[in-house]
């Protein structure tokens, strides 16, 4: 004998019916909704630990409220078909329905971004392949939202006779063609495109250390539309994505961390380089800045009156090679101080004796003092 739950409302009203059977399906999603909570979050003390547990607690909200009125939905289609039929309730479902997939899918996504990204330490020294998961899981993101906006959109449109046409159009090709060709003159769709083909070959990834525009700093944000660069001194320089499809700039981190930092000392033409490339050793040899690469002191440029000597030192990442420079460069200068005082730059004039005239009392000569046997005098 097959029992027809309608009978148990019979003489009632038949709101009463709807009302009883959708709040008694809403009871029961609840309900196994809070074992799967529960699962969730003991599954994430045991094996996850807390790496996963904020994941696990995002799902709380969507699948306390989409469960439930789904399953509402579903009970009183079944149970009382007659209701479904009216219009202003199946539109209302429909719309409600659409509104709770969105929501649950968009929690999906974060869910699914957010976990996949605490897997790759992007703190680390050597974080080359962790920012390369982070750019792409970030603007895999944001283009998965943007669609996810588009279907929604079209599906509501679907729902009303005055829209569906505007609906059609977005989910057939041709009006999605339309729309891309419509928009591909703005400047924001272009950084739209920009932001799409830099996720796939990737010039510049997060905390990449670049120069742009005469500034040094690290990638901080990118978003479809534009990428916000820390500068070194914690101002925020904020870019058109297109600006790194369309311009040159420096990726100092483009293929590795490490970097190669070059100090320049102008000095005398008698400065001891053999003395230098010594202390330099000995300078690296005390410090944990250095990373046992490169070491190279050479004597690059000549002028009338000074030499260029350049130093070149490598370092892990960017901050450590800038902090590196610093320290041999302070270091150097001091040792040419305390040690090779002469070797400073100086400027050389010389004196004649005997009756000179004003203008001939003193004249620079750029010679070097092993050419001249006049007295000379420095000044440093």
């Amino acid at each position: 004998m097959r029992f027809d739950i309608r009978e148990a409302f019979t003489g009632l009203p038949i709101w009463v019916g709807v009302v009883s059977v959708a709040l008694a399906a809403c009871v029961a999603a609840l309900a196994v909704a809070f074992v799967i909570m529960g699962v969730a979050r003991w599954r994430a003390r045991r094996h996850l630990k807390a790496l996963y547990r904020f994941d696990v607690n995002r799902l709380k909200k969507p699948l306390y409220t989409v469960w439930p009125l789904l399953a509402a939905a579903i009970s009183v289609r079944v149970v009382w078909p007659d209701v479904v039929h009216v219009e202003a309730f199946v539109t209302l479902t429909k719309f409600l329905t659409i509104l709770l997939i969105y929501w649950l899918a968009l929690c999906g996504i974060d869910i699914v971004t957010a976990s996949v990204s605490r897997r790759y330490d992007i703190t680390v020294k050597d974080n080359l392949k962790a920012r390369r998961v982070h750019t792409q899981i970030t603007l895999a993101r944001r283009l998965a939202t943007f669609l996810l906006v588009l279907l929604t959109l079209a599906a509501i449109f679907l729902l009303f006779d005055e829209l569906r046409g505007l609906g059609v159009s977005l989910l057939a090709s041709a009006g999605v063609a339309g729309i891309v060709i419509g928009f591909a003159a703005q400047k924001t769709l272009g950084n739209l495109l920009a932001g799409i083909q830099i996720a796939l070959t990737q010039p510049i990834r997060l905390e990449d250390a670049v120069v742009v525009e005469n500034e040094w700093g690290w990638i901080e944000e990118i978003t479809l539309t534009y990428v916000v660069v820390r500068l070194w001194d914690l101002r925020r320089l904020v870019l058109p994505i297109s600006y790194f499809i369309e311009k040159p700039f420096q990726n100092w981190t483009r293929t590795s961390a490490s970097l190669i930092g070059t100090v320049e000392l102008y000095t005398d033409y008698s400065v001891p380089v053999e003395a230098l490339r010594a202390h330099l050793t000995d300078l690296l040899a005390r410090t944990d800045l250095w990373d046992g690469q490169v070491q190279v002191v050479q004597l690059t440029e000549a002028h009338p009156q000074v030499v260029k000597i350049r130093i070149l030192v490598s370092a892990a990442d960017s901050p450590t090679a800038f902090d590196l420079r610093c320290y041999v460069r302070e270091n150097m200068i001091a040792f040419l101080n305390t040690h090779y005082p002469e070797a400073l730059p100086k400027t050389r004039a010389r004196i004649e004796e005997g009756g000179a005239t004003p203008d001939k009392v003193l004249k620079p000569d750029i010679r070097h003092p092993a050419d001249s046997a006049a007295p000379v005098t420095h000044a440093v």
